[in-house]
C-alpha cells in the first residue's frame, strides 16, 4: 500500500540530505509521519547532534537490533520526535561483528545515556565517547560476552557462569557519608538503589543502580509469543498502567501493517486510557500525601480511586483493563447502558476531588515541603530528555495525545497543564489538572462514540493476524508517568522479529540525582516520589557512617518519620 507521506516529514528528510549528503544513505518513510535516514556510522554524531540542539527536536530511545540473520550487521536505531509538526524520526546505523564499536551520540544528546548503556549490555555494541560506560541493566556477576538479546541466545538459556564484573559506584569525597536508600525504594516499597552522599543531612550527590527486577519481556516477545499474545504481557509491563502500553504495542504493529482500525474501537481505546489516567493519578497523589504525613489525604484519595476502578470492571469486565487489545481493534465493547453510571461515576470523583484540592491548599506544611523542592529547570529537563508531568512541570509543552494524536484524541478537546516553577509542587498540580481534563475527556469519549464495528474487517474471523514481514513500526502512547513508546520490526510465522519498550519511568529516573542535590534526606521520599517512579517491591534502607565504618539498619517508617518531622517542624 502506497503510503501518503506528510509533507513537511518529506522536507526534514531532504534538508538532511543536503546538509549531510555523504553521510545520509537512505532515507524509508515507515508511515506517513514516520521515516528512518539511515546514516553512516562514523557521522551518526554529527546527524543527531543537528536534529536535537538545532532543529529542535525531542529524543525519545534508541533501539538496538541484531540483524545478523537478515543482512550481516548489528544496527542501532535514534528516535526522535518533532512535536510541533507530529512527526517521527529515527536515525540508523549498523555495524559489524569484526568492528562491534559506534560513536556515542550521548555527549550532543545526553538523553541517550541509558539507551546506549542497554544496548551496550543486551548486544555488544561499545559506544566510543560514551561518557559513563558502566554497565546499566545486566546483574552483578553476568558475563559481558553474553549478550541477552542476541538471535543466538536462546530466550529459556539457563546455563550463564558467573563472573567476576560488578557495576561500580563512586566512593565518597572527605567529609561526604553514605546514605543507601536501597535496594528497597523507602518510598514506594520497590527495589531500586540510590546512593545519596551526603554532608550533615544536606545531599551533596547521588548515584543510581536499577533493574533488579528485569523480567526480559522483549526476549519472551521475540522468542516464543505471537503478535496477539504479546498485549498479555505488555500490559504486565506497568502494574497500574498496563493498559497505555498493551495500546503503544498494537499502534506499532498496525503503523507498521497499514492496518486501520475501527473508529469504535479507537474510542474505546481513549475511554480506557483516560480512565487508566485517572486511577494512576489519584494513586500517586495519595501516596504522595502519606508521605508528607497527611494520610487523611491519603485515604480519600484511595477511597475515590475505588470508585473507578469499579467503572473500569463494569465497562470491560476488569478492574486493571486487561485483555481488551488485540492488532487491529478491541475485545470488548462498551454498552449503552453502561453511559449513565459511568458518568455518575464521574460526577462523584471530579466533585470528591475538589474537596481535597481545596483541603491541601490550606495546609502550609504541604506547600512548605512541595515548594522550590527537587527543582529541575527547563533546560535540564530537555537536555535530560524527561516526560510526561515531569517534564510539564518543568515548563516543556510535551503531551503525545495532542503532539501525536493516536486513539481518538484527535476528536476531543482538552488542555494540556504546563506549569514552570518546576518543582515537586508543580508536579502535585500537573496532576491534579490532568484529572479534571480527563474526566472531561471520557465525557466526550462516551457522547461521541460512533456505532460501528470494534476489530479490522479482515481479522475478524483471524485468531493470529497475517502482517508483511519485516516491516518497522512505531507506537506511542501519554502514558500517567509520560510518553511510552514501543518500536517493533515484523518477523516470520506471525512473530515480532524486535520489540523495544521503553516506559517514562526511564527517561525520568536520570533527573533524581540532580533533582535531589542540595536538598535535606528528609526531602528526598517526596523528591523520588514526584516522579511517580515505576519500580517492584519491600521495605527497608541501610545507613552507613563511613568515618566510623558504623551499620545500622532502618525501616521503611524511618524516612517516612523523618520527612512527617519536618513537616511538623514547620
Amino acid at each position: 500500500m502506497e503510503i501518503k507521506v506528510e509533507k513537511k516529514l518529506v522536507e526534514i528528510c531532504e534538508e538532511l540530505r543536503k546538509r549531510f549528503p555523504k553521510y545520509v544513505s537512505k532515507v524509508e518513510y515507515i508511515d506517513r509521519d514516520k521515516a528512518i535516514v539511515y546514516v553512516d556510522k562514523y557521522h551518526i554524531v554529527d546527524v543527531a547532534s543537528h536534529i536535537f540542539n538545532n532543529m529542535g527536536a525531542m529524543y525519545c530511545t534508541s533501539a538496538g537490533v541484531d540483524q545478523r540473520p537478515l543482512d550481516g550487521t548489528l544496527a542501532v536505531y535514534h528516535i526522535f520526535s518533532f512535536d510541533k509538526d507530529k512527526l517521527f524520526l529515527v536515525l540508523a546505523c549498523s555495524t559489524t561483528t569484526a568492528i562491534l564499536k559506534i560513536p556515542s551520540i550521548t555527549p550532543k544528546v545526553p538523553g541517550a545515556n541509558w539507551a546506549e548503556r542497554e544496548i551496550r549490555d543486551i548486544l555488544g555494541i561499545e559506544f566510543e565517547g560514551h561518557p559513563d560506560p558502566r554497565r546499566l541493566i545486566l546483574p552483578d556477576g553476568w558475563p559481558s560476552l553474553y549478550r541477552p538479546l542476541r538471535k543466538d541466545f536462546p530466550y529459556d538459556y539457563r546455563k550463564v557462569p558467573r563472573s567476576e564484573e560488578r557495576y561500580v559506584m563512586r566512593e565518597p569525597k572527605p567529609g561526604e557519608f553514605i546514605v543507601p536508600v536501597g535496594p528497597y525504594h523507602p518510598a514506594l516499597h520497590e527495589p531500586e538503589y540510590f546512593r545519596l552522599y551526603v554532608k550533615g543531612d544536606t545531599i551533596v550527590d547521588a548515584d543510581y543502580r536499577g533493574f533488579g527486577v528485569h523480567r526480559g519481556i522483549e526476549k519472551v516477545g521475540e522468542g516464543r509469543l505471537t503478535y496477539n499474545q504479546i498485549p498479555f504481557i505488555a500490559e504486565r509491563i506497568c502494574g497500574i498502567c498496563g493498559f497505555t502500553h498493551s495500546c503503544a504495542y498494537v499502534q506499532a504493529v498496525e503503523s507498521a501493517a497499514r492496518i486501520d482500525v475501527p473508529e469504535r474501537a479507537l474510542y474505546i481505546r481513549m475511554i480506557m486510557l483516560e480512565l487508566e489516567r485517572i486511577h494512576s493519578h489519584l494513586l500517586w497523589l495519595g501516596v504522595a500525601l502519606h508521605l508528607l504525613g497527611f494520610d487523611v489525604g491519603f485515604m480519600h484519595c484511595w477511597r475515590i480511586r475505588e470508585k473507578v476502578m469499579d467503572l473500569c470492571e463494569i465497562l470491560v469486565g476488569n478492574r486493571k483493563m486487561y485483555g481488551i487489545n488485540l492488532v487491529g481493534g478491541v475485545r470488548w465493547d462498551i454498552k449503552e447502558e453502561h453511559k449513565p453510571k459511568a458518568l455518575k461515576v464521574l460526577d462523584f470523583v471530579e466533585g470528591e476531588l475538589k474537596e481535597i484540592v481545596r483541603m491541601i491548599q490550606d495546609i502550609k506544611e504541604i506547600r512548605a515541603r512541595t515548594e522550590n523542592i527537587g527543582l529541575l529547570p527547563k533546560d535540564k529537563a530537555r537536555e535530560i530528555c524527561v516526560v510526561g508531568p515531569t517534564a510539564r512541570a518543568s515548563g516543556l509543552d510535551r503531551d503525545v495525545r495532542r503532539d501525536h494524536p493516536y486513539a481518538a484524541y484527535g476528536e476531543v478537546t482538552f488542555k494540556v497543564p504546563v506549569y514552570t516553577e518546576c518543582d515537586v509542587w508543580a508536579r502535585i498540580l500537573v496532576r491534579v489538572v490532568e484529572v479534571f481534563e480527563s474526566i472531561s475527556i471520557v465525557r466526550q469519549g462516551l457522547d461521541k462514540m460512533p456505532k460501528g464495528d470494534i476489530m479490522f474487517e479482515e481479522f475478524k474471523e483471524l485468531r493470529e493476524p497475517r502482517l508483511p514481514e519485516f516491516v518497522k513500526g512505531i507506537g506511542c502512547t501519554e502514558a500517567p508517568r509520560g510518553e511510552n513508546v514501543h518500536f517493533i520490526i515484523t518477523g516470520r510465522e506471525n512473530k515480532i522479529y524486535r520489540w523495544k519498550v521503553r516506559a517514562p519511568t526511564y527517561n525520568n529516573l536520570p533527573a533524581v540525582p540532580y533533582m535531589l542535590k542540595g536538598y535535606k534526606l528528609a526531602d528526598a521520599p517526596i523528591i523520588i516520589a514526584s516522579i511517580d517512579p515505576c519500580f517492584s517491591c519491600t521495605d527497608r534502607v541501610k545507613i552507613v557512617d563511613v568515618k566510623s565504618g558504623s551499620v545500622r539498619i532502618v525501616p521503611y517508617s524511618y524516612l517516612v518519620n523523618l520527612s512527617r518531622k519536618k513537616s511538623l517542624r514547620r
